[in-house]
């Protein structure tokens, strides 16, 4: 799951890499559907490149462990990294100053009732992987109730919030970003907190980052996650 960060120097030379080995990929990478195991994924976690996407296909590739992102050419690459970040949701970590701006109180947490202006924003930043058609086709989830928002308001403004899928008892974090300080990691607190009383079991950020960092999350093997995966899909709970 993404924040918002300015890219620095080395960040910079990252995504150029990145871009050339996106260039290599499309030589090698088949093409779903049907989506390749996940076990089949590149050295950097890519499993296939598609031109297009579709909510059934995106459904289909949750159900495996597999997300997509938009590529800097315009079309999706279907990941499933190794390592796999999830948060524990039986004993979450919340950093001692999260805490002290939590026990402040001075926001109000809502469910879906931004998700548009929540996946705009997430998608309004120097590099995204967020496409005019991922934002139009998470739509379509979210109006059918597999994907959900979670927003963090203060004083009439959205200041913060995340979105992501909900399979079982799984919740799939893909984004999030603040308007002000903390406002995105108050979101995420909210979506622990919300996933924990509603008996979900699985929660998957995907990547490590600054923002999600004082989380403590943990990384554990691709194998690992999709046992997890399949064990959570089949509970009956609710977002």
């Amino acid at each position: 799951m993404a924040e918002e960060d300015a890219p620095t120097p080395a960040r910079k030379i990252e995504l150029i890499e990145f871009l050339i080995s996106q260039l290599r990929r499309h030589r090698r990478l088949p093409t779903p559907p049907p989506f390749p195991a996940p076990e089949s994924a590149d050295d950097q976690g890519c499993v296939a490149l598609g031109p297009s996407l579709s909510p059934a296909m995106i459904l289909s590739a949750y159900r495996q462990g597999i997300f997509p992102m938009a590529e800097p050419d315009g079309t999706y690459g279907w990941w499933c990294p190794d390592p796999r970040t999830v948060i524990d949701l039986q004993e979450p970590h919340f950093p001692r100053s999260l805490r002290r701006t939590l026990n402040k109180g001075d926001y109000e947490v809502r469910f879906n009732t931004a998700f548009k202006d929540v996946i705009t924003a997430c998608a309004d930043r120097a590099t995204t992987w967020i496409s005019d058609e991922i934002e139009a086709v998470y739509g379509q989830l979210h109006r059918q109730g597999w994907v959900h928002s979670v927003e963090t308001w203060r004083e009439g403004r959205l200041v913060g919030g995340l979105y992501g899928v909900a399979l079982g008892g799984a919740f799939m974090a893909e984004s999030m970003f603040h308007r002000e300080r903390d406002m995105g990691k108050v979101a995420l607190a909210a979506l622990i907190e919300r996933l924990r009383e509603r008996g979900f079991s699985l929660l998957d950020i995907q990547y490590e980052t600054r923002a999600t960092s004082v989380f403590q999350p943990d990384q554990i093997p691709r194998q690992d996650y999709l046992e997890r995966l399949r064990a959570a899909l089949p509970q009956k709970v609710s977002f």
